[in-house]
This record gives C-alpha cells, sequence and structure tokens, in this order.
C-alpha cells in the first residue's frame, strides 16, 4: 500500500470520505517529507485533516496541535473521539491528575493528537522526557494570525513559538489560518523561525454562502428587518454579531419579547453563563445567539445557517472569518450585513485607540469600501485576499438585484446646501434631519429650522437620505473632521457639485428585502468525493429528513453530546436521499465512517424503514 493509499484508507475508514479536498494530500505529502508549511484555507475548508492525517499516519509518534482556544478544543476532541480517533487535550480545566494520566498516555504511544494552548506547552514541554519529546511528528499552529501584530487578533502569548523550531529543528511546523493578507503571512513564517515554509492558499471563495448588505437601517427599523430574515429561517441556528456587550443584552431581549428565542454571550457574563449558552447553542436547544465578535471561535458548528452582523465589523480578516462560522457543512448559508454612517464613527474611534491606528484606519477603509460597493461582493472579498475573481458570483445582493443609476446632482445640491448653510458645523444624521424638515429639539435650538434648505427632501424616506449621502460621502463630495465632532466638510470636488459645474451618478435606493434560498430541494453540492456526485442530481426526501433530525437529536441527547457530532446535516441529506435500509448501504454515505457506521446504522436504517412503511 502506497503512502497516499493509507492516507486515503485512514481517511474513509476514520471521517467517512471517499478523496481529499483541493491541496489537502498535497499539504498532507509536504508535511510526511519534513517540510514546513503555511496553510492558508477558509473555515470550514478542511484544514484540521491536514494535521491529524499525519499524526495517525505516524507509526508511532503524535501530533501537537496548538490552539488559543479551550473550546475550540474540547470541540474538535469530542468530535474526533466519536469517530475512535484517540485525541485529548492538556489544559488548564483539567484536574493535575487528568494531565498526568495524560502524558502517562503519551509516553505509551496512546495519544495520536494532542491539543494544547501556546503558554502550556512552552511550560510543559521542557518537563517531557525524550521518550515524549521523541514520538512528536508535527506542530501544528492553528489560528496562526495570531502570532502576527499585523494580524487581526493578536495575542502575545504565541510570539514565544519560534522557540520550538530552535529546540526541535528537524520536527516539522505547519501554520493554518484562514485570514492574513501577504504582510500577516510574512510575520508568521518570521515569527515561528520558518522561512522556507512552503505556502499553501486555498481558494477563500465560499459560494455556499450568499453575501448581502443593508445600508442606512437603524434602529427599529434594522429589528424589524433581522426578525424577518430570522423568520425565514425558520428552525434554523444563527449567529447575531453586535459591537457592543450591551447591544447583545438588547437585541436578545427584543428578539425575546417578539417570540424568538435568543440569548446574549459577552465578555462580562459568568463562566458558567458563557458555557450555559454555548452548551443550548451546540446542542440545538437555542437557535439564536446574540454576540460579541469572540463567540464561535471555540465552536465547530456545522449546521449555522446564517450569520447576522447587527454592526460593520472593523476590518475585512474579522468578517471573514466571523461569516465563515456558517455553513461549514457545505450547504446553502446567509450572511448579512448592517452598515450605517454610526458605525463608521464608532469603529473610527476604536482605531484611533489602537496601538497601530494608521493600519487599523486603512483595514476599515477597505471593509467601508466593501460595504458601500456597488460590484459584485465576493469580487471584492477575494480580491483583497489577493485570489484572482474575474466574474460576478451571482450569490450575493448586487449581483441579484443590479443597482439602477440615476442624475443625483439635485439631491447632491440639497444636502450639501444644508452642510454648507449650518457653516459646516453639523453631523450626517442632523443633516437628513434638515432635509427632511424634523423639528428636532437640536434643529430648533440651533436655528436650522429658519434655514432654506429645510425641508426641502422631505418627499424622501430616512433611509433613502441615509443611503444617498452615504454615497456623497464615499465619491468625496465631503469629508468627516473626526477631530471636530464628526462635523462634515464640503471637499473641492463637492463645491464643483453645489455650484453645478459637476455632475454626479447615484445609485437608485432599494427598498431591501431577503431572498434567502429554499431547502425543500436542496441537494449536496456536487464536489469531486464520488458518494456526494453519486446523489447530486437526486432529490432529497424534506420530511425524512427532518424525521432524521429528530432521531439525531434524541441520539445526541441520550450521549450527551452535541447533534452535528452524531452526523452533519449534509449526511442526513445524503440518508434523505438515499434511504439506506442496511448496514452496508449505509457505510458508504458521506461522512459514515466505520465507528459511526457500527454505533448509529441501527436506529438510522430502523428510522428509515419505519418512514417508509408510513408512506
Amino acid at each position: 500500500m502506497t503512502r497516499e493509499e493509507y492516507a486515503l484508507a485512514l481517511l474513509r475508514s476514520c471521517y467517512g470520505y471517499d478523496s481529499f479536498r483541493g491541496q489537502q494530500w498535497d499539504i498532507i505529502s509536504h508535511t510526511l517529507d519534513g517540510g514546513n508549511s503555511i496553510v492558508l484555507m477558509p473555515t470550514g475548508g478542511g484544514k484540521s485533516l491536514c494535521y491529524q492525517i499525519p499524526g495517525l499516519m505516524s507509526e508511532n509518534g503524535f501530533a501537537i496541535v496548538i490552539s488559543p482556544l479551550l473550546a475550540l478544543m474540547n470541540d474538535q476532541i469530542d468530535a474526533l473521539q466519536q469517530n475512535g480517533i484517540p485525541a485529548l487535550a492538556l489544559n488548564s480545566e483539567k484536574s493535575d491528575h487528568e494531565n498526568r494520566e495524560t502524558v502517562e498516555l503519551l509516553m505509551q504511544g496512546k495519544v495520536k493528537l494532542l491539543y494544547i494552548s501556546p503558554e502550556r506547552l512552552l511550560s510543559e514541554i521542557d518537563r517531557w522526557s525524550t521518550a515524549i519529546t521523541d514520538r512528536i511528528c508535527l506542530f501544528a499552529v492553528d489560528e496562526a494570525h495570531c502570532i502576527s501584530q499585523w494580524g487581526h487578533d493578536f495575542r502575545p502569548e504565541y510570539t514565544q513559538l519560534g522557540a520550538l523550531k530552535q529546540r526541535f529543528p528537524h520536527i516539522p511546523v505547519m501554520a493554518l489560518t484562514a485570514t492574513a493578507d501577504r504582510i500577516t503571512r510574512d510575520d508568521i513564517a518570521q515569527q515561528l523561525n520558518i522561512p522556507d515554509a512552503k505556502l499553501f492558499v486555498s481558494s477563500f471563495d465560499r459560494p455556499n454562502i450568499s453575501l448581502n448588505v443593508v445600508r442606512g437601517s437603524t434602529g427599529r427599523q434594522k429589528l424589524r428587518q433581522i426578525v424577518q430574515f430570522i423568520n425565514l429561517h425558520q428552525g434554523e441556528s444563527g449567529i447575531i454579531y453586535c459591537l457592543r456587550r450591551k447591544d447583545t443584552e438588547k437585541m436578545a431581549a427584543e428578539l425575546t419579547r417578539l417570540g424568538i428565542g435568543a440569548k446574549p454571550f459577552h465578555a462580562l457574563m459568568s463562566a458558567k453563563e458563557k458555557q450555559q449558552v454555548q452548551r443550548d447553542f451546540i446542542n440545538d436547544d437555542l437557535k439564536v445567539v446574540c454576540a460579541t465578535i469572540a463567540f464561535g471561535m471555540g465552536i465547530d458548528k456545522s449546521n449555522v445557517r446564517y450569520v447576522i452582523h447587527s454592526n460593520m465589523p472593523r476590518n475585512i480578516e474579522s468578517y471573514y472569518q466571523e461569516i465563515g462560522r456558517a455553513g461549514r457543512d457545505g450547504l446553502p448559508a446567509e450572511a448579512l450585513l448592517f452598515y450605517s454612517y454610526g458605525d463608521v464613527v464608532t469603529l473610527q474611534q476604536f482605531a484611533r485607540q489602537s496601538g497601530q491606528i494608521q493600519v487599523n484606519m486603512d483595514k476599515l477603509k477597505r471593509m467601508q469600501q466593501f460595504a458601500e460597493s456597488d460590484v459584485c461582493r465576493r469580487r471584492i472579498l477575494l480580491n483583497y485576499f489577493n485570489e484572482r475573481f474575474d466574474h460576478d458570483c451571482h450569490n450575493c445582493d448586487v449581483c441579484n438585484n443590479p443597482p439602477e443609476r440615476f442624475d443625483g446632482t439635485r439631491l447632491a445640491q440639497m444636502a450639501l446646501s444644508a452642510i454648507m448653510r449650518t457653516d459646516q458645523q453639523t453631523g450626517l444624521f442632523t443633516v437628513t434631519d434638515i432635509l427632511r424638515g424634523w423639528r428636532k429639539a437640536e434643529v430648533i435650538e440651533k436655528g436650522y429650522d429658519r434655514l432654506k434648505t429645510f425641508g426641502v427632501g422631505r418627499d424622501l424616506s430616512v433611509p433613502e437620505w441615509n443611503a444617498y449621502l452615504l454615497q456623497m460621502l464615499q465619491m468625496g463630495l465631503f469629508d468627516i473632521a473626526y477631530d471636530e465632532n464628526n462635523h462634515l466638510k464640503i471637499t473641492e470636488y463637492g463645491q464643483e457639485v453645489l455650484y453645478g459645474r459637476q455632475t454626479i451618478q447615484l445609485s437608485r435606493y432599494q427598498r431591501q428585502g431577503f431572498n434567502v434560498k429554499k431547502r425543500a430541494t436542496a441537494t449536496i453540492p456536487m464536489t469531486t468525493n464520488t458518494t456526494e456526485v453519486s446523489i447530486a442530481s437526486k432529490e432529497m426526501d424534506r420530511e425524512l429528513f427532518e424525521h432524521l433530525r429528530d432521531v439525531r437529536k434524541a441520539i445526541a441527547k441520550a450521549s450527551n453530546i452535541p447533534p452535528y457530532m452524531v452526523f452533519s446535516d449534509k449526511s442526513l441529506q445524503a440518508m434523505a436521499t438515499e434511504k439506506p435500509t442496511t448496514q452496508s448501504e449505509f457505510g458508504i454515505l458521506y461522512g459514515v465512517g466505520d465507528v459511526k457506521c457500527q454505533k448509529y446504522w441501527r436506529p438510522f436504517t430502523a428510522a428509515i424503514r419505519e418512514y417508509q412503511g408510513s408512506r
């Protein structure tokens, strides 16, 4: 048996997959040859197999997986153990006795994958005997962007990991991340002392995720749109990201009041409260979590069907990582981003308070351009990561609703005149109030209700004016003086338009709704996996799929594990399409490895036979 044949046999028996995806085998083969590597692969793209398979293939050795998050470690270990793979962790959540037992098992060669935090590894490894260190076949540094000061989630404890290559020069190092621009990749190689590392860049495209942006919505209108969106995803799991801790609590309370089960998640909650929310979410007992950006990093939940950003993220790396928590099973998923001028102001303030003002301001600007753009959003996203994507995706709001352009010169002159008549001493929201003719306290107090422009734009709604003003800002008709209470300042170009020496084109405002793809006829996306290809053209029985979800949840509850660790939605779709009634038929389905086949074939095939008998 060749090396590749052995790897494929492990892939089939342990994971239930027939073939490697993309560059997975190339990465594994390079590692087995002793090579260092930097692996950029999207969330849900199969990074973990790249280091798990070398660990399994090592005859007497094991791979060390360095991860910054205990929850992520525990989640992956539980999933691996469900597949019959000997994986353990050394961490502070375990007792000293449990950690000593783990070290003893390492000495005995009974562990193939050891998960550990960077600080724990650096303190432990000096105490390990050569009986353990001689067995290490790989150091896999997960979430490797954390080591770089240019990354979006810099963690100082990661910077000490360069010592590993100095002490163990012959053990390959694999750095893995889903988000790293060119400067971050170079810094990862330098920090880990692997200048010779081979770079493997997989496509960043997640074609199953629909990208959508809603501009200008605030307050009650945003809440109504979020409720509408969630109602289109009845019974499905989703995450709503909010900018501040208080926003998570407010959003969860509002949704609960409207009959949608939701809970907040943020740093000031107790560890017990956070663990309960996380447990309820991964067990499908809680469908909606309203969270700050920390939530989700420790969760490998495969059936999250949507991610909502209630506020614009601070950079594209964060946005990409967060939307990647949806649709990990490859099935259709939605990403919905709300963008407003208020977000820009707040995030500008955050950037100014950071240690790297210019870098963070530049990254924020790119995020703002993504949100404001009227070209295919996937093209912008992939081009940011230096991946050529020269066609429209037809799975984003811009592609599905191409903007209609019109001569917006008159509207621009209204807005610019209002700004000028306030002596350029007011902000965007007050300009909207003046144009709409709203007699708010500030407007009356400053005498703006007596301006000639007061009420000239009352025929347009607040969302319309917000959208058009954002376009004007993006086009450079005026700037925001952040050091002057965010007052608007007309540029030279804006003066050219104001005085009729230039005309401009605006994209016509469209009332934005949501076109959520139907699940009833969804099929497993066609891939190179032969099992998947064979069923791609068949229609799934939606009613049977829902019945199998109930069976899965009952099994998970009895076993005290999350439902997705029993089987992913993708595997259930395969069952609801192929309708296996024997062990042999069940064992060849997508995601059904040897251990899971033995454990679960009886209850699932019995449920299918019962369903067919009742038809």
